[in-house]
């Protein structure tokens, strides 16, 4: 055995004193080894592996009886004492199908077990022999060593565990009362000047998922992991996932939150967006859906809602009543005063026409051959345009033909037979005769003496 120079550990010290304390250290370990190796530690080591073994057969033949009771009951309890998984009334796994899926992972848990059974009662049997004795050591490290690693991280984390249930509960009770102040403004039982009791549920929406992302960073550095290079990756490519793929909804998710401050309509509202004009019927974050008088429901991005003008026929009727308008074409042979008396009778007709404030009439257009009337009546019930167009149509036309008034829409180009007048039968008189034309002679009109004075 040779001692050089950097085997001297620690202060400076001579080899040969070394070199005598590595001497009895090699002493001792073969003095030790001679004793491990005799016939009796042999005998003994023999003796403890038979017994070993015995109680691995007994294990193999329990195990044997147990598993094959364990498949015969799992399968007399199928349709009866195991149900099906259900999500209501979706059934996600039957219970014939889940009877064969306990029944697979009780033959890979033998299977398991036989290989565990087996791995472990290698090392216990080597343990017995010095010979192989450190062989014995290193498979038990195989299982050993992850467990005893796994174990001490769970209690190095422990203070960092605790660290992030406190944030949970800490996190939870704060919704728990943001939920109760803002449900309590949404009631009216807590009031503030300036902020709408429609802003509660969206505010705490607002509200809520901010106080889950400061809980989400704060807890961040505390999960297992979260500083190492793979995590690190997997956050950044997550964030540019949705920054890339989410342009459009988080536009219509900023349009959402500015229309929910602006309130231009609330639910149930009849608006015209764009083109659509309807009832609306869900106003959330992402979209605005609009019911149309059809009764076919539109999906309009929110993004675009906020681009576009909106019409609200709703919040006009809450103040004085929104005003329907509609135009009658009459000959100017009928005095405009009759025509004006006509139109805001048949308004008054409609029931659902305000009588204040009341309706009232426009002359819109001098034309050729007839005067354009328009006809202006107030409503609150804007929900019901179609019916009070409707109705109003009706009424005018039965208000003008009972008065013996023609409506001159569309215009008469042609001559007509007879000079037949254009209303229904059941409002002319029973005498009544068309006229006929009259033609008189060029020559009788240019020949015709003069009247006596």
């Amino acid at each position: 055995l040779r001692i050089l120079p950097e085997d001297t550990v620690g202060p400076a010290r001579p080899r040969a004193e070394v070199a005598q304390v590595y001497a009895q250290r090699v002493e001792t370990a073969i003095q030790g080894r001679g004793r491990d190796v005799t016939l009796q530690s042999l005998a003994l080591g023999a003796l403890w592996t038979l017994l070993a073994t015995i109680a691995l057969v007994l294990l193999f033949i329990g195990m044997n009886h147990f598993f094959p009771a364990l498949y015969t009951r799992l399968e007399s309890w199928r349709e009866t004492r195991i149900p099906s998984i259900r999500i209501q009334r979706l059934e996600v796994i039957s219970a014939s199908r889940l009877t064969d899926t306990l029944i697979a992972i009780a033959k890979v848990l033998r299977v398991v077990a036989v290989i565990l059974l087996i791995y472990f009662f290698l090392p216990i049997v080597l343990g017995f022999f010095p010979w192989t004795r450190r062989l014995s050591n290193t498979l038990f490290n195989y299982v050993l060593d992850p467990l005893q690693n796994g174990w001490r991280a769970f209690v190095g984390y422990i203070p960092d565990l605790i660290t992030v249930a406190v944030i949970v509960v800490v996190v939870f009770y704060l919704l728990k009362f943001i939920h109760l102040f803002f449900t309590g403004i949404e009631r009216g039982a807590i009031r503030f000047r300036g902020f709408y009791r429609e802003w509660a549920d969206p505010t705490y929406k607002i509200v809520r998922f901010l106080v889950i992302i400061f809980a989400a960073i704060m807890i961040y550095p505390y999960m297992p992991g979260s500083d190492t290079a793979a995590f690190k990756g997997i956050s950044i490519f997550l964030g540019v996932l949705v920054s890339f793929g989410s342009s459009s909804a988080i536009a219509n998710v900023v349009a959402g939150v500015v229309m929910t401050y602006m309130r231009p309509f609330q639910i149930g509202d009849r608006v015209k967006i764009a083109d659509t004009m309807g009832d609306v019927i869900a106003k959330t974050l992402l979209v605005t859906r609009v019911r149309t008088i059809k009764n076919v429901d539109i999906t309009v991005p929110n993004a675009m809602v906020l681009s576009s003008h909106i019409i609200n026929f709703s919040s006009s009727s809450k103040r004085r009543g929104v005003i329907l308008h509609t135009a009658v074409t009459i000959g100017y042979d009928v005095p405009w005063q009759k025509v004006h008396e006509l139109l805001i009778a048949a308004a008054d007709g409609v029931e659902r026409i305000q009588e204040e404030p009341k309706p009232f009439v426009l002359q819109t257009g001098l034309n050729d051959y007839h005067v354009t009337y328009e006809l202006n009546a107030y409503t609150d019930k804007p929900n019901a345009m179609a019916e009070i167009y409707s109705d109003l149509h009706q009424n005018i036309q039965s208000v003008f033909h009972g008065a013996g008034v023609e409506i001159m829409s569309p215009a008469y180009n042609a001559m007509r037979d007879g000079n037949r007048m254009a209303i229904p039968e059941e409002y002319l008189p029973a005498s009544y005769t068309p006229p006929a034309f009259g033609f008189r002679s060029l020559g009788q009109a240019l020949h015709r003496e003069p009247e006596a004075p």
